[in-house]
């Protein structure tokens, strides 16, 4: 974000202007361009005025921003989106990020925030990386597909065990044996998330 600039004289003449500005992480680009990977928009909510906060998109990458934004305006855009997209995830560090951390579904804190933020927040970033955000959506997702997959896998091993019972293919023990392989199976394949 632009900070105020200031304007060099000397004997009544400008010669320089010195603005100061702060550096986006390149974690948080990182972070950026993973999260829209995966079809999640960014949308960045500031207090900052328009030039600065298209200068910030610009440089960060995400998907787009709203500016001029009190603390209780922060809030209301939340729950637009609560409303638009089911669910919404909030990350901030400052007090006026407080009530918008407040309506997100999930409300995500840097560790080196104001101490009301991290006591909104559902999550604390203790590291202060985004790259965090993008490693539990992935890992969400994977562990989703693996819960689904032991599901589909368990159901189809007992309707197939069913069947064999019914249609006496299978004697008890061999039952047995299909049915704790098959429990055995579904713990090694949840197993994976261990992996990352």
């Amino acid at each position: 974000m632009t900070k105020p600039s200031f304007t060099i004289a000397s004997e009544g003449k400008v010669i320089g202007r010195l603005s100061l500005v702060d550096q986006i992480r390149d974690s948080a680009k990182e972070a950026i361009r993973t999260l829209k990977k995966y079809g999640i928009e960014t949308v960045m909510i500031t207090g900052d005025n328009e030039k600065t906060a298209a200068a910030v998109q610009k440089a960060s990458g995400v998907s787009r921003y709203i500016a001029n934004c009190l603390p209780e305006n922060k809030a209301m855009e939340i729950q637009k989106m609560n409303q638009a997209y089911g669910h919404v995830a909030m990350c901030g560090d400052g007090i006026n990020d407080t009530p918008a951390l407040a309506q997100a579904s999930v409300g995500i804190a840097m560790g080196a925030g104001n101490d009301a933020a991290l006591e909104t927040a559902d999550i604390v970033l203790m590291k202060n990386d985004l790259t965090r955000i993008a490693d539990s959506v992935r890992l969400s997702r994977k562990m989703s597909r693996i819960v689904k997959m032991n599901i589909a896998f368990a159901l189809t091993m007992i309707v197939f065990l069913l069947a064999t019972n019914f249609l006496q293919f299978l004697t008890m023990p061999f039952g047995v044996v299909g049915h704790e392989g098959s429990t055995i199976l579904v713990i090694l394949n949840g197993l994976r998330l261990l992996r990352g």
